[in-house]
């Protein structure tokens, strides 16, 4: 009785298990509903083969998808405070860090690299919306000025793929004060004759948008990617046009700079 319970019944009961899945083989589009192979889209750079939709990438896929070989040097950021205003909402500040370390595999929303693109030398640096929504913290702040002072130092053009929700709520002042800073290393690569190029992705913005994510020499946005400082209604009334499902999006923010400004606008809504 034993041989069959513990040999005979396990053996017949794998025989018949269902295999298991991987959670991450097929990927739904939020656009149409397609089902995609999760490879085919990887493959793809992450854009659906059948809509275009652009999935979100994380900062380390997206390093791997610009530098030539998929190889570059990680530059490290510098140290700050890892919860200076002891803050606490429903769970710790710091219980929401090692969730978004753990979750991401980086140290906060921004990661850096220096490699070479097309042969070029170039800094690359890349917003990870899962670390928290890609907020703005002091972190964050330090490792946008930390890339532009790099490629500074180096003579290479400085690439900014931006995606945040806006200024981290847990940092207080501590996280708008990295508008003005951020806004001053720019102004230093700018002097340095370097070029700044910002790709937007979705979505961007907050105070990301009022800083180093419009200050760009050249802005290339993913199609239809959120991209605004206040709520679309808003931007819609100050911008005097009706408030519609497209509000904010790339398209919309690209034709509304074009008219405002009375010419070409910078910005360049799609790949």
């Amino acid at each position: 009785m034993n041989w069959i319970s513990n040999v005979v019944r396990p053996k017949i009961r794998n025989y018949f298990a269902r295999r298991e899945t991987p959670e991450n083989l097929w990927i739904k589009c939020p656009e149409t509903g397609q089902l995609v192979f999760y490879k085919d889209v990887e493959a793809n750079q992450f854009v659906i083969p059948g809509s275009n939709y652009h999935m979100r990438m994380g900062a380390t896929a997206r390093l791997k998808s610009i530098f030539d070989n998929e190889t570059w040097i990680d530059i490290a950021i510098p140290a700050v405070a890892l919860d200076p205003l002891k803050f606490r909402d429903e769970r710790r500040y710091t219980d929401r860090l090692k969730d978004a370390r753990a979750k991401t595999g980086t140290n906060d929303a921004i990661k850096l690299g220096l490699g070479r693109l097309e042969g070029l030398p170039v800094v690359i640096g890349a917003q990870d919306f899962d670390f928290m929504g890609g907020s703005l913290g002091m972190a964050a702040g330090e490792a946008v000025i930390k890339g532009l002072e790099t490629a500074v130092d180096k003579g290479t053009p400085f690439i900014m793929f931006a995606a945040s929700g806006g200024a981290r709520m847990q940092e207080g002042i501590l996280s708008l004060m990295q508008l003005p800073r951020t806004t001053v290393a720019v102004q230093m690569l700018r002097e340095a004759r370097k070029p700044y190029i910002v790709v937007l992705t979705n979505p961007v913005t907050g105070g990301v948008t009022a800083s180093y994510a419009m200050l760009g020499d050249v802005h290339v946005a993913e199609p239809a990617a959120l991209i605004g400082f206040a709520a679309s209604a808003r931007s819609c009334r100050t911008a005097s046009s009706a408030p519609n499902i497209s509000s904010s999006t790339a398209w919309w923010t690209w034709s509304c700079t074009a008219a405002s400004c009375g010419r070409r606008s910078r910005i360049s809504a799609g790949f």
